[in-house]
């Protein structure tokens, strides 16, 4: 892992060997039901926050601002939230939810 600090302090962490993203058959499908980019689901992957969930998978959250229509609503925000496993050399995203508000 690479350490790199910014002005002001902060530190941002970057790894030399980023993980490829591939989403699966059925998280390509949810992410256009649902209304989320493939660029979505990477970024959520990349920047969201992380949890636990069942079998050793993680959920990663990651808020947008939206300002558009959703079936027939405007809302601020989009939450697109990847649901993964990392294989080897890989991350996996199993599924993939949006909620707006």
């Amino acid at each position: 892992m690479i350490i790199a600090q910014t002005g002001g302090g902060d530190l941002n962490f970057l790894t030399a060997n980023m993980k490829r993203i591939r989403l699966s058959k059925h998280a390509q499908e949810q992410a256009l039901e649902r209304g989320a980019t493939e660029a979505e689901v990477n970024e959520a992957v990349r920047k969201g926050s992380r949890d636990l969930v069942a079998r050793g998978r993680e959920i990663c959250r990651y808020n947008f601002v939206f300002n558009r229509r959703w079936q027939g609503k405007i809302y601020p925000v989009k939450q697109v939230a990847s649901v993964i496993k990392e294989e080897g050399d890989e991350i996996i995203v199993i599924t993939v939810y949006t909620f707006y508000f």
